[in-house]
């Protein structure tokens, strides 16, 4: 059904975005007091949580060499929110699609953040939302810790993290049990980004920690065994907003964007502006994996959220990743009290090289492809060491209607020649972040792009969301299988593969 749920109710921008407001027999009835598309259509939040479902319809058939399991975290506020919504906001849910001799179950699990859990016991909202203003007087952080941006694998665990640096969260990765905040052994902080990096090859965590007071930005390595390895402060020179760190075999690499906030201003009026200072260059900053003084590097200005590898030549580190020139778009007076969200959520950002020469300093940069694309991922055997491909979600800018941030289709590009195969999900239909699957068994000696994809998908035609598998040779022939999910699920962020060999032995 296509009618509005409250004909009252004149749903300007959220109509504006998405078309009439979609009646939705799973979601909370609140959302429809709000008008804000990120509670609407595809993102709306789902009252389907704490599912086990292992009887699920598959179109195709699911490989017999696809072991472990595909997650994906994102929003799914539990209470009305008390101000303006922005989807960083939402309490963090993430599914779980387990694969295991060509058998296949889902599962579902509500991060249960300190922060949640204080508002189930006042039964509401406590804190604003990024959007502000922030309440000081709170516990810990004026903006509300959802872990709702990215999940992955550590000494048997799974790992939920917030974007803004906070409190990591360990499940347990089969059953997908809350287990509390992990407890990590860090001297800092005990506080982790999103994407901190797992290196596969030696099973150490690469976490990073920022924040508006000295020491900006914290890094550390956690073993195998989950010990503490290595801990540095980086000397950032004023609080920034990175939102990843990168690693080759030897090196870390460390984000400092012209993109930040005047903390005066939080402070002062309780609002957080963010200005991308074009003026100023982009550095990267290369330190030895246990090292304590990076090596920075000074790149044309730009923000870039995420990257798909980084390795070696000689002298020389290579790194492949999304760079955006424009993280700030002008906002659009007429999205009215949302339209510095939805300009900032309107992510404009393509397929880019950076080249760093260790012995001279020099800097060799450019772009592999100008398609609009992001939320990118690799074959994480390969990471650390030199690859070639990468796997993008197609992003309309929004002159293609893409008025919120929607992924549309799935890309595979090739980044040493930039070429690229496309495979489109259909009108209406969405995609989410998706990881590389390595065949059961596969190791470096094995062909970088023998494998899998996994997406989950959400269809706006019918309200069912399923998961497609692709071989990831060849992703133009489509999915190879289609497993239908027992529901809708919401819109969401970042995406893991498992390996079975890590999580069934856990």
């Amino acid at each position: 059904m296509s009618a509005k749920l409250n004909p009252l109710q004149d749903f300007a921008i959220t109509d504006k975005c998405l078309g009439d407001t979609p009646l939705l027999t799973d979601a909370p009835d609140w959302i429809y007091e709000i008008d804000n598309p990120y509670l609407h259509g595809a993102y709306a939040p789902t009252l389907n949580t704490g599912t086990h479902a292992t009887e699920l319809e598959v179109e195709g058939q699911i490989p017999k060499d696809m072991d472990g399991a595909y997650l994906r975290n994102g929003p799914n506020p539990q209470f009305k929110p008390k101000n303006l919504y922005h989807s960083f906001d939402g309490d963090g849910l993430v599914h779980g699609l387990y694969f295991r001799d060509g058998q296949v179950s889902y599962r579902n699990s509500q991060i249960q953040t300190a922060c949640l859990l204080r508002e189930q016991q006042e039964n509401g909202a406590v804190w604003p939302g990024v959007m502000g203003p922030f309440d000081f007087t709170l516990p810990d952080f004026p903006i509300k810790d959802t872990s709702n941006t990215d999940i992955i694998w550590h000494n048997g665990k799974l790992i939920s993290l917030w974007y803004v640096s906070g409190i990591p969260y360990a499940l347990d990765p089969i059953t997908m049990e809350n287990l509390g905040p992990l407890d990590h052994p860090a001297t800092l902080s005990r506080k982790m980004s999103a994407h901190s990096r797992t290196d596969w090859e030696t099973g150490e965590l690469l976490f990073f920690d920022y924040g508006d007071t000295p020491p900006y930005m914290t890094y550390g390595v956690l073993g195998a065994d989950g010990k503490l390895k290595h801990e540095a402060p980086i000397d950032l020179p004023a609080p920034r907003l990175p939102h990843e760190i990168t690693f080759t075999k030897h090196y870390t690499i460390f984000h400092d964007h012209p993109l930040f906030h005047d903390v005066d201003v939080l402070r002062k009026h309780n609002m957080r502006v963010i200005k991308f200072h074009r003026d100023m260059p982009t550095r990267f900053g290369l330190m030895p994996r246990y090292g304590t003084k990076p090596m920075w590097f000074e790149c044309e200005p730009c923000y870039v959220l995420h990257t798909s590898n980084a390795w070696e030549e000689g002298d020389w580190v290579v790194m492949d990743g999304c760079r955006s020139i424009n993280p700030m778009p002008d906002a659009d007076p007429n999205d009215g009290i949302l339209s510095h969200m939805l300009a900032y959520m309107r992510l404009e950002a393509n397929n880019y090289r950076w080249r760093f020469n260790m012995r001279t300093g020099e800097v060799k940069e450019g772009p592999i492809c100008d398609v609009n694309s992001e939320f990118n991922k690799s074959n994480q055997i390969f990471h650390g060491v030199k690859s070639r491909y990468a796997y993008h979600q197609k992003i309309p800018l929004l002159a293609e209607g893409g008025h919120t941030l929607r992924f549309t289709g799935l890309i595979k590009y090739d980044n040493d020649t930039g070429q690229r195969q496309e495979y489109d999900y259909g009108p209406g239909v969405f995609g989410s972040e998706t990881p590389f699957v390595p065949k059961q068994g596969a190791d470096r000696t094995s062909e970088e792009d023998d494998g899998y994809l996994t997406t989950f998908i959400t269809d706006t035609n019918d309200w069912t969301s399923s998961c497609l598998i692709f071989d990831a040779k060849d992703i133009t022939q489509g999915p190879i299988a289609k497993v239908k999910l027992p529901h809708r699920i919401p819109y969401g962020f970042h995406g893991w593969w498992a390996r079975g060999e890590d999580i069934y032995t856990s």
